[in-house]
C-alpha cells in the first residue's frame, strides 16, 4: 500500500499543508494567509493564535482533499519561518504578546549596545552568527522587558519560548495537557542562544539576554518522532517526526545532503545554503554558519547561508503599498512589457541589508530615476533586485568555500517567474535549474518525517525522486552583465548610512 506523509509549512505570509505520497509527489494541499501586523516603523508581528487556527484548518482541508488517495498518514513533518519569536503561558496556552517576526528591527539599540566594544562578531565563534535583530534572542528579551508581568512569570517558570515549530508541536501534541516543548537543531541554531558545537543552549548567552533556561525548548534532531497529534478525527495519532527550519527544509527537499551541494530558495526572502559537512565553517565574507540538519543520533551537518530579507515580499509591497499591481502574479507580465528597468535600480533594504552586508543602517532606495521610468520599469527593477541580491550572496559563498558553483538549484514560489530565472542565470553566468516540485520546503519536512518512520529507507533513496523541470542558460553579453552589476553596487552604496542616531530614536519611539 502507498504510504503518505503530510507536511505543515508555516511561512512568513501563510501556512500550508501538503500531502505527499512515497514517491515524493503532491497528492493534495491547502493554504491560508495570515495578517501582517506592523504597528509602527520597524515592527513586524504575527498573531500566534491565528497561525495555530490556520494550521488546524489547512491540515484538515488537505486531508479531506486527499481522501480516497491517502487512506492513512504515516507521519507529519513541520517546517517554519525560523527566527520569529513566540512566548506563551504554559498554564493557559495563550501567547503573552504577538509573535515578533524575523524581519522586525525594534531591538537594534540593544544589539548596538552588545556590539559596541567587540563588534557584531562578538559571539560568532560560538553561534556562527553576527549580532543582529534578525535572530530570536533579542526579541524574547524585548517581550520579557516590555509586557507587564512577563519577566516575573518567566522567572517563576510559567512562560515558554519557541520559534513557530515549537508553538505548533506544543499545540499539536496536547498543549497545556502535556504538549511536547521541543525545537530541532536547525531552528535552535537561529536563536543566537545555541552553541554550534555542543548543540545545547549556552548559559552565558541566556544570561546576557536575560532569558530563563526554563523557557527554552528541548533541542531534538531534525528527523525523529517527538510525539503524536492529539487533534480530533483523522488528525489524531499521527507521529510528529520531522522538524526543519524552512531554508534547511528546502535544502533537504533538494536532496543537497553532501558537502558542496547547495540550493537557493526564492520566497518572501531569498536564502542560499551550501552544505559544508559535519564540521562548521566560519564565514569571512558575510554569510552565516548554521546547522543544515541532523538525522537521529548521527552527527549534525552544517552549512553556510546567505540570508536576504526582502525579495518576494517586495512584490507584495508593489501590490499593497504602491498599487502598481492588483495581484502578485501580474508582476512578470508587467515587467516583461519593457526590455529593461529603464536605468532604475531598487535596493529593498526595508529592514536594513542582510547578507553579505549586514548593514542595519541601510534603508530602501530607488535610484536612477528619470521621467522615462514608469510602473513597468519599477516592476522589472523589483524583480531584478532579487537576482542582484542573490548574486551578492553566491559570490560570498564561493569566496568562503573556494568552490565555484556549477549550477544553482532554485526553488520557492518566485521560481515560477521565467523572466526572473533567466535574468538570474545571466548574472550568475551558470545554469539555473528548477525542480519538478518547487515546493521543496514542504517536501523536505515530509522527507525528514518519512525517514524517521520508515516511509523512506535512506537519503540515497530520496535523491532518486529529484527531477529537473526546466533549465535556464546565460544569454546576456558579458559586458552588459558587468555594467548592470556595477550599477547595482553603486545603488547599494546609496542605501547605506541612512539610519543615524536621531532617525533610529525616532523609529524606536514612533
Amino acid at each position: 500500500m502507498t504510504q503518505h506523509v503530510i507536511a505543515l509549512d508555516q511561512g512568513t505570509t501563510s501556512t500550508r499543508a501538503i500531502v505527499f505520497d512515497d514517491a515524493g509527489r503532491i497528492v493534495a494541499s491547502a493554504q491560508r494567509e495570515h495578517e501582517q501586523i506592523m504597528p509602527r516603523a520597524g515592527y513586524v508581528e504575527h498573531d500566534p493564535s491565528e497561525i495555530w487556527t490556520n494550521a488546524q484548518w489547512v491540515l484538515g482541508a488537505a486531508l479531506r482533499r486527499a481522501s480516497g488517495s491517502a487512506e492513512s498518514i504515516a507521519a507529519l513533518g513541520i517546517t517554519n519561518q525560523r527566527e520569529t519569536a513566540i512566548v506563551w503561558d504554559r498554564r493557559t496556552g495563550r501567547p503573552v504578546y504577538n509573535a515578533i517576526v524575523w524581519q522586525d528591527t525594534r531591538t537594534q539599540p540593544f544589539i548596538d549596545e552588545l556590539a559596541r566594544d567587540d563588534g557584531v562578531d562578538r559571539f560568532a565563534e560560538r553561534t556562527g552568527l553576527p549580532l543582529a535583530t534578525y535572530f530570536s534572542a533579542s526579541k524574547v528579551r524585548w517581550i520579557l522587558d516590555n509586557v507587564p508581568g512577563a519577566r516575573a512569570d518567566a522567572e517563576a517558570g510559567h512562560l515558554l519560548f519557541g520559534t513557530p515549530d515549537s508553538w505548533l508541536v506544543w499545540n499539536l501534541t496536547g498543549e497545556a495537557r502535556g504538549g511536547r516543548h521541543v525545537t530541532d537543531v536547525t531552528n535552535a541554531s537561529r536563536t543566537f542562544l545555541m552553541d554550534l558545537r555542543t548543540l545545547d543552549w549556552d548559559d552565558e548567552l541566556l544570561e546576557i539576554f536575560g532569558i530563563p533556561r526554563s523557557m527554552m525548548p528541548q533541542i531534538v534532531s531534525s528527523s525523529e518522532v517527538v510525539g503524536e497529534t492529539q487533534l480530533p478525527g483523522t488528525l489524531r495519532g499521527i507521529p510528529v517526526a520531522g522538524i526543519l527550519g524552512d531554508q534547511q527544509a528546502a535544502t533537504f527537499g533538494q536532496a543537497a545532503f553532501r558537502a558542496g551541494e547547495s540550493k537557493g530558495t526564492y520566497g518572501t526572502g531569498n536564502f542560499l545554503i551550501v552544505n559544508t559537512g559535519t564540521e562548521p565553517v566560519r564565514s569571512r565574507h558575510g554569510l552565516l554558519t548554521t546547522v543544515a540538519y541532523r538525522i537521529g543520533d548521527e552527527p549534525a551537518h552544517y552549512a553556510l547561508e546567505g540570508s536576504i530579507a526582502v525579495t518576494g515580499s517586495l512584490v507584495q509591497w508593489l501590490r499593497d503599498n504602491l498599487g502598481i499591481i492588483s495581484d502578485s502574479n501580474e508582476v512578470e507580465k508587467l515587467a516583461a512589457s519593457v526590455p529593461d528597468s529603464g536605468g532604475a535600480y531598487f535596493v529593498p533594504a526595508f529592514s536594513g541589508l542582510f547578507a553579505p552586508y549586514w548593514r542595519p543602517d541601510a534603508r530602501g532606495a530607488i535610484v536612477g530615476m528619470t521621467r522615462f521610468v514608469n510602473r513597468a520599469h519599477l516592476a522589472r527593477a523589483a524583480l531584478e533586485a532579487t537576482a542582484f541580491q542573490t548574486l551578492d550572496v553566491i559570490d560570498a559563498a564561493q569566496r568562503d568555500t573556494g568552490m565555484a558553483l556549477g549550477e544553482l538549484r532554485a526553488d520557492g514560489g518566485m521560481t515560477r517567474n521565467d523572466l526572473l530565472m533567466q535574468f538570474q542565470s545571466d548574472l550568475l553566468r551558470i545554469p539555473v535549474v528548477r525542480p519538478r516540485i518547487v515546493e521543496t520546503t514542504a517536501l523536505g519536512a515530509a522527507y525528514a518525517a518519512g525517514l524517521a518512520t520508515g516511509v523512506w529507507a535512506d537519503r540515497d533513496g530520496l535523491r532518486e525522486h529529484w527531477r529537473e523541470e526546466r533549465r535556464w542558460e546565460p544569454v546576456m553579453e558579458q559586458a552588459e552583465r558587468d555594467r548592470r552589476v556595477r550599477l547595482w553596487h553603486k545603488a547599494v552604496q546609496r542605501s547605506l548610512d541612512w539610519v543615524d542616531d536621531d532617525v533610529r530614536g525616532l523609529q524606536a519611539t514612533d
